[in-house]
């Protein structure tokens, strides 16, 4: 059977750095705020900017804080707004998990946000990685019509749960896309190309970047680094996607 090669989704937490993913050859990017939470919802005006100079899709998370993803009906209901909102600065897509505090998926919560999506795409992300029960929460998933699912496997990362991920292909079939994710690296491709249901992967590609300090308060403090983005590993992932 001939596939075509992967797609690569990068997520990305600043402006400068998802106008370098589309420049490096990343094929779609999920927009997120707080790098150091693990990713929450951006701001529309970073969205509407990013629309107007990218030609790749740009999905958005949807998360109003880090930590659990128990979500109060305050939290569900602010979530939906959110998804208003960037729909109507132009998301491809939306990224977003929802839990009952047994660990299970909160179906009636996800299957809420899925509807006001609409007909935009919906990836259920990493609260998967906390179920109770990560294999029998794919089918509740694919009830809640999500499109894909951003997964590690039930670990920390990707090299970790390998196993799992892989018995989760072929759980999922083509019901729905499994796309590996967390501490993906290029050299862990190799492994997840042995399912034939592996469409696609994500992954950060993420170098750290020295940040100049000119003000009067930052001199003496040590030097500050941000996140962004390596055009050496997403290209070397390109390179290892490709089938």
């Amino acid at each position: 059977m001939v596939r075509e090669k992967l797609l690569l989704e990068s997520p990305v937490f600043s402006i400068e750095t998802a106008l370098k993913a589309e420049e490096f050859g990343v094929d779609r990017i999920e927009l997120c705020a707080s790098f150091h939470e693990g990713g929450e919802t951006p701001g529309a005006g970073m969205l509407k900017f990013l629309k107007k100079h990218l030609s790749i899709p740009v999905y958005v998370m949807i998360r109003p804080r880090g930590g659990d993803f128990f979500y109060s009906e305050n939290e569900i209901s602010a979530m939906g707004y959110e998804i208003e909102i960037l729909d109507s600065h132009g998301a491809d897509g939306f990224v977003f998990g929802a839990l009952k505090d047994d660990g299970s998926v909160n179906s009636s919560a996800c299957k809420k946000l899925v509807k006001i999506a609409g007909s935009k795409p919906c990836t259920f992300h990493r609260a998967i990685d906390v179920c109770s029960n990560p294999m029998e929460a794919i089918g509740k998933i694919i009830d809640c019509g999500f499109n894909r699912i951003l997964t590690s496997g039930g670990h920390e990362n990707v090299s970790q749960g390998m196993a799992v991920i892989l018995e989760m292909l072929e759980k999922a079939g083509d019901e729905i896309i499994i796309m590996p994710g967390g501490g993906l690296e290029p050299g862990l491709l190799g492994e997840l190309k042995k399912s034939q249901y592996l469409k696609e992967v994500h992954a950060s590609c993420k170098i750290w970047e020295d940040v100049p300090q000119n003000s009067i308060e930052e001199k003496g403090t040590g030097t500050k680094k941000r996140v962004t983005i390596s055009r050496e590993i997403v290209q070397n992932s390109k390179l290892r996607v490709r089938i």
